[in-house]
C-alpha cells in the first residue's frame, strides 16, 4: 500500500491501472497542474543566466 499523491489516501501498488494514483480523478487532476504550470522543478537561476550568457558572446 502507498498513499495516493494527489489525495493521501492509501491505494494499492499491485493491479492499480492508476498508480501511484487511487484513481483517474486525481491522476488528471495532477496533469491539470502540471500543465497550468503549478509544479516547477527548482533550477539555479543564476547558472541558467551565466550560460545563455555565454552562448550568446561569438
Amino acid at each position: 500500500m502507498i498513499k495516493c499523491p494527489q489525495c493521501r489516501k492509501p491505494v494499492a501498488w499491485e493491479g492499480n491501472l492508476n498508480r501511484p494514483f487511487c484513481s483517474e480523478r486525481c491522476r488528471l487532476l495532477d496533469l491539470g497542474n502540471w500543465a497550468s504550470e503549478n509544479y516547477r522543478i527548482a533550477s539555479d537561476e543564476r547558472a541558467n543566466q551565466e550560460e545563455s550568457d555565454s552562448e550568446n558572446t561569438f
